[in-house]
């Protein structure tokens, strides 16, 4: 089944897409959190899981940029939120020296900023449990981004592993389909990109069409006043 993510941590927004969209989770990184100014981060993160609750995804992304200090992020961030949280890592040499040593230690971990294969197949090999492709940034490099996820999906598939593709970095929902399309198990979107999508001119002129045609009927009753 399709993950959807909702990448913020603006709790108003977070609120609104967990009340009204299926969602799994929320995703997070440095960017994001500064759109929020500075906020106290540890309690944003663990006021996002209470919004959420336990059984959604909550995926954090360290700022070390060695390998200890990366597992000292990741080890903070789980001792102020909870084990249950996805610790993303961005996907170089330290990156997955850090995650082979955190997945000793059970944590949860998601592979990103990954723009090539040869960068999946690696945090495949190491057992993250998500790898998460930069679909829009990959474009704008002129990376075919979908041959990516499909290769990646494939791997994934031949191998039997449990790890899954949390595609990222979306610009309008024409490329999120093309992610779900080659074979991304998880989709995580920005608000902007939600709301471009939903709020099309033709699902609103759909939406009168019908209400105008209701009440040319039976008024301004509901179907639930009915008499």
């Amino acid at each position: 089944m399709m993950e959807i993510l909702v990448d913020t941590v603006n709790l108003d927004q977070i609120r609104r897409y967990n009340e009204t969209l299926p969602l799994n989770g929320v995703t997070s990184n440095p960017t994001i959190v500064k759109k929020e100014g500075k906020i106290d981060f540890f309690e944003h993160l663990r006021e996002i899981r209470k919004v959420i609750g336990k059984n959604k995804a909550l995926h954090v992304q360290v700022v070390g940029s060695t390998v200890d200090e990366i597992v000292a992020d990741a080890h903070r961030i789980t001792t102020e939120i909870d084990q249950d949280v996805y610790i993303k890592i961005p996907t170089d040499e330290k990156g997955l020296a850090a995650i082979k040593v955190l997945k000793s230690e059970g944590l949860h971990i998601t592979a990103t900023a990954i723009y090539t294969v040869f960068q999946g197949e690696l945090a495949l090999a190491a057992n993250a449990d998500y790898l998460a492709p930069y679909y829009n940034r990959m474009q704008n490099m002129n990376i075919a981004a979908d041959q990516v996820i499909a290769e990646l999906a494939q791997a994934i598939k031949a191998s039997k592993s449990q790890t899954k593709i949390l595609a990222a970095s979306f610009h309008n929902v024409e490329q999120v389909t093309a992610a779900i399309k080659n074979g991304a198990h998880a989709v995580t979107i920005g608000t902007d990109v939600i709301q471009s999508g939903l709020n099309v001119p033709l699902i609103s002129a759909a939406v009168a069409d019908f209400k105008k045609d209701w009440e040319s009927l039976y008024g301004s009753t509901t179907i639930a006043d009915l008499r």
